[in-house]
């Protein structure tokens, strides 16, 4: 398995893995990545200084990614965005090293790290509480995610 900063032409494949895993989790819908404009502009969207994006690479085949954007209006937080991973990884350790390539590379901009997902996906909820992310009770921003129901920060 690689770990290796997104590239241009891995875009097709992130917007297919995300749209894969949001249908399996009934997450295809408004208020969630599904409506996100920049879906298949991964490689773009992530230019921008503070922010990346990081790829799974398994037998010549992308198979999970994880991203750390910024929070407009709030320099010291970050957020880690669009951490996904195809059925065929999940188990394999991917996801923590996707983690700790993600929340190293945030600790050198940030003090700490926000995220949103639904409820529902209950092992990744476990995974970023076993990962020292700790629960709100509301969002820390309005964002166009209203689907997103459970919240998390970690102090890095």
């Amino acid at each position: 398995m690689i770990i290796r900063e997104i590239q241009k032409q891995d875009n097709p494949d992130v917007e297919q893995l995300i749209r894969t895993c949001l249908i399996e989790f009934g997450a295809n819908k408004p208020g969630t990545a599904w409506s996100d404009p920049d879906l298949g502009q991964f490689y773009e969207l992530y230019q921008k200084e503070k922010t990346n994006y990081w790829v799974a690479i398994e037998d010549n085949k992308l198979v999970a990614g994880c991203g750390i954007g910024d929070i407009p209006g709030r320099p010291d937080v970050c957020e880690l965005q669009k951490m996904y991973a195809a059925p065929s990884a999940r188990g394999s350790g991917v996801a923590e090293r996707l983690l700790q390539t993600s929340l190293a590379f945030a600790k050198q901009h940030y003090n700490a790290c926000y995220l949103e997902t639904i409820h529902t996906m209950h092992a990744a909820n476990r995974f970023y509480q076993k990962h020292g992310f700790k629960k709100l009770e509301a969002p820390l921003l309005e964002t166009e995610h209203f689907s997103c129901d459970a919240w998390y920060i970690k102090t890095l």
